[in-house]
């Protein structure tokens, strides 16, 4: 495998999205849009995803993308998880388009891979987004009939809301396969939900007899879905990365400027350890992650154990990262004025989303053979 140090095109890539997020999303802007009727800024979307090229970057040059890699994917993650912007990337870019992937050399998914690419369209992948990778056999949520229509529910999906497209795992006669539906169907439902994390919305979605196409069967749906699952679980950990990072460097930049009882608050000892522990487990997690995205760009069989290392620890560390941002930052932490609190819903929504950091733990166990508790006598 290659090494975890960033390159110098990851790097440069790096700049672009952070100086587009810097421009098009502030967390002013974010603060104002995110209880409104429109959380995704379209605009920003198309920024990032058709005029920076960021939605194509896993995708071969031959299927019409920029033929990168998970690592140059895994970049965008992180820059979008220290600015906490609302895009729907993980739902189109990474786990829509990590389906499609698999499925190459079908004229179907071919042509809806392409657009995806293109930031021509967007799509989401309708599964509940804390379904985790591993898990096995699933009851269908959806039911697909001969006729290739769909009936049945699926809840709390990402980024359907944006989508123009759903990809939706549905049980057919001949068993699992993978279906696309227009968003402009008939009999088809998307319904907002409440959610924590304003900034990532999640929807209900009801199919009552819709028309869909079907994409793959049993002998390639479960593997694309795996795979997607599996790319994702292991590029939000470069999300959650993210956030730690802006929390740590943004808890720091606020110690060294806040004073009390005639010094700043950044040079009292016992804050200047809790920043030192917190910047140690910042840097055990950027090299998970790193790790996890390279073994997932380069098809390693330790993929599964690079991402349930990557998933559980930086699941519980971007949380913890804004725990001491908000208790840090003092009275001004607590305040909806202050970005503080977006960090802190996103981290906590994250730690749920494809997996908890238990459920990744309880897989590694199982993965590196790892015996459980033994019961007392």
């Amino acid at each position: 495998m290659t090494g975890l140090l960033y390159s110098e095109i990851e790097e440069e890539l790096r700049s672009s999205v952070r100086a587009l997020l810097t421009d098009r999303s502030p967390y002013q802007t974010v603060l104002a849009r995110c209880e409104t009727a429109e959380p995704y800024d379209r605009k920003l979307w198309q920024a990032l995803a058709r005029d920076l090229g960021a939605a194509s970057l896993p995708v071969p040059e031959e299927a019409g993308g920029a033929g990168a890699s998970v690592r140059e994917t895994a970049v965008v993650m992180e820059e979008l998880g220290r600015a906490a912007a609302p895009t729907p990337y993980l739902g189109s870019a990474v786990l829509a388009t990590t389906a499609l992937l698999a499925l190459t050399g079908d004229g179907g998914a071919d042509e809806l891979l392409a657009a995806l690419a293109a930031g021509e369209r967007t799509a989401a992948l309708a599964v509940p987004l804390s379904t985790a990778p591993g898990a096995g056999p699933r009851p269908p949520a959806v039911r697909a009939d001969s006729a290739g229509t769909l009936t049945g529910a699926v809840t709390s999906v990402a980024d359907a809301a944006a989508a123009d497209v759903l990809l939706v795992p549905a049980e057919g006669r001949d068993g699992p396969g993978l279906y696309a539906v227009e968003a402009s169907a008939a009999a088809l439902s998307v319904v907002p939900r409440t959610s924590l994390d304003l900034t990532r919305p999640l929807s209900d979605v009801t199919l009552a007899g819709t028309a869909a196409r079907r994409l793959a069967g049993p002998d390639r749906a479960p593997r694309a879905l795996e795979r997607a699952l599996l790319t994702g679980a292991g590029l939000l950990a470069s999300e959650q990365l993210g956030i730690a990072e802006w929390c740590l460097e943004s808890t720091v930049a606020h110690l060294k400027e806040r004073r009390q009882f005639g010094r700043t608050l950044g040079s009292f000892q016992a804050l200047k350890h809790r920043l030192a522990d917190l910047w140690l487990d910042v840097v055990g997690a950027r090299a998970a992650a790193r790790y996890a995205a390279g073994t997932l760009a380069e098809g390693d069989p330790d993929a599964p154990v690079a991402v349930a290392v990557a998933a559980s620890h930086c699941g519980d560390l971007a949380v913890r990262a804004a725990e001491e941002c908000v208790q840090l930052h003092g009275g001004i932490g607590m305040t909806w004025e202050h970005p503080a609190h977006l960090y802190l819903k996103r981290a906590k929504a994250c730690q749920i989303a494809l997996g908890t950091p238990d459920r990744h733990r309880a897989a590694l166990a199982s993965l590196v053979d790892l015996p459980g508790p033994v019961a007392a006598a």
